[in-house]
């Protein structure tokens, strides 16, 4: 598995081994100064509540932990940041484990920093969210009643989907209702908790 380096008029092509290529200079910047290369990984597990995070989110923040990563937790979406090799191992052992305990599903977004990774979650969050809401519930959302609705705008809301921009229009679009119909559920969600 080597590449064909160019030979002159009178000498044959020669064969650059794998070894000899990753012998190489490196040209990142990063590489070239000794540093290793940093990384942030942007992850969400499903099923997560917002303020009890079940056994299978601990696992998976352990899995940083255990390889000397702090993660900042999200109701979106939980970040770390540390060298490649960590972050990798982290990843892998994170997947295991989190599987392990009982998540459903684990999103993974990787960058070169944090900042590359802010735009995705945010674009991609309420759709997690409703698809997380359906999973609940136990049915897709055409499906569901006034009260299941309901239901899935109290869940929404504790997950603080409202708080992403437009989310009323899409929620309303989704369940087939009104924004007014939206506010009305949520007014009364409010009601409840003044009680």
């Amino acid at each position: 598995m080597g590449s064909t380096g160019q030979g002159s008029a009178d000498q044959p092509p020669t064969a650059t081994t794998a070894t000899e290529a990753s012998d190489a200079p490196a040209t990142d910047a990063s590489s070239a100064a000794g540093a290793p290369e940093t990384v942030a990984v942007e992850f969400l597990i499903e099923p997560f509540t917002e303020g009890a995070p079940g056994e299978h989110v601990m696992a998976a923040l352990d899995a940083f932990s255990q390889h000397g990563l702090d993660t900042d937790l999200g109701a979106f979406a939980s970040v770390a940041e540390g060298d490649l090799d960590s972050v990798a191992d982290a990843v892998s052992e994170m997947i295991r484990q989190a599987m392990s305990k009982g998540a459903t599903s684990l999103r993974l977004h990787v960058g070169r920093d944090g900042s590359e990774l802010m735009v995705a979650p945010l674009h991609d969050a309420l759709d997690s969210m409703i698809r997380s809401v359906q999973r609940e519930i136990g049915k897709p959302s055409e499906d569901w009643d006034r009260s299941e609705k309901q239901m899935a705008v109290r869940l929404l809301e504790d997950n603080g989907a409202f708080l992403l921009r437009g989310a009323v229009d899409d929620i309303a679009r989704i369940m087939g209702v009104s924004r007014i119909t939206i506010y009305n559920y949520l007014n009364a969600i409010d009601r409840k908790a003044q009680r």
